[in-house]
């Protein structure tokens, strides 16, 4: 007789203390296969102050000290995107399955060598680059097919920071301090571009235009790109707004998608003026499904996700690296 027993939760770790980190939790929650078991933060108190937020039992102010702990099954991390490769590669190196905040990591070099450090020590990594995990994005990529020869892909992701106006006072926080790896195309940009590795693949050819900002990160950018018999173009901007949609333009139809980040609404629409909503109302909170897709992961034994592959992830930074060379936007970590 087999067991009816349920199976051990994943007990997560978690580093960071922000926002995003507030809004993954609410999503991992509806999972039951998840355990919030520990938090980091550089310093006690913010440890403690998270701690009791979210009625944790367990805090670090050592990453080392929570790598080799048995405490924990796998991490989420969510810190500046300068430490993404480093604290990635400590905790695989100690057995534990890595799922990272998006970008994935400063660099292509930094991706390849997380991905090694996946492969030695036989663990579980994933990007936390949500959108192609959800339904809605399957919706999208499950009707392609009926647009006929897909001619072009547009995305749109252009937001106003809050922290851009106290840029403009002379303060430089995180989003747009070049030591952290930060600036548009990596914290919206990507947004944009992940998609359409999924679903098109690596491009031809990568031609991109951008505005750079006193403190050396770009604030926004335009990016076209040449697949074989198709083209695509993506916005992104962290200093002014838009309320484009995403769009795949075939010969036969479009399908449109009011955001790229958040997928509420995607309608297909024919030539002869037909059109029909093929996503679908009331989904699980947006964070759900990329959680749920890494403890799959995890209890199937497999090192990547279909989706949120390690290709996908390497071909998306390596596109970024090549626009951030077109534009003129380095980082210290591109130096080590």
């Amino acid at each position: 007789m087999t067991s009816s027993s349920p199976q051990p939760k994943i007990r997560f770790g978690i580093i960071g203390t922000g926002f995003i980190v507030d809004k993954v939790l609410e999503g991992a929650r509806l999972d039951p296969r998840f355990e919030l078991a520990a938090i980091y933060s550089r310093t006690q108190e913010q440890a403690d102050i998270f701690a009791r937020k979210h009625n944790i039992t367990r805090t670090f102010t050592s990453l080392e000290a929570m790598a080799a702990s048995p405490l924990i099954d796998a991490v989420y991390i969510a810190s500046p995107n300068s430490l993404h490769a480093f604290q990635s590669i400590l905790f695989m190196r100690h057995g534990k399955h890595v799922l990272c905040e998006k970008p994935f990591a400063s660099n292509a070099k930094e991706v390849k060598a997380m991905i090694a450090a996946s492969g030695e020590n036989n663990v579980a990594l994933m990007e936390a680059m949500k959108p192609g995990m959800t339904p809605n994005f399957m919706a999208i990529k499950n009707n392609i097919g009926k647009i006929g020869t897909v001619r072009r892909y547009f995305s749109c992701y252009c937001q106003y920071s809050s922290r851009y106006d106290k840029l403009k006072e002379g303060v430089v926080l995180n989003a747009f301090d070049p030591a952290l790896s930060s600036g548009a195309v990596m914290d919206l940009g990507v947004y944009t571009i992940y998609p359409m590795v999924v679903l098109f693949g690596r491009p031809k050819k990568v031609s991109a235009t951008g505005l750079k900002l006193p403190t050396g990160v770009d604030g926004q950018g335009a990016v076209n790109f040449e697949y074989e018999g198709m083209n695509a173009t993506v916005l992104y901007s962290k200093i002014a707004d838009s309320a484009l949609p995403t769009e795949i333009q075939g010969e036969e139809g479009t399908i449109t998608s009011d955001r790229i980040n958040i997928i509420d609404k995607v309608t297909l629409g024919y030539r002869n003026g037909e059109e029909k909503v093929i996503s679908t109302p009331n989904l699980l909170h947006e964070y759900y499904y990329e959680v749920a897709e890494f403890i799959n992961l995890i209890r199937e034994g497999k090192r990547e996700s279909e989706i949120n592959s390690h290709e996908n992830s390497l071909i998306t930074i390596e596109i970024v690296d090549e626009i951030r060379k077109q534009i003129d936007i380095k980082y210290p970590a591109d130096d080590q």
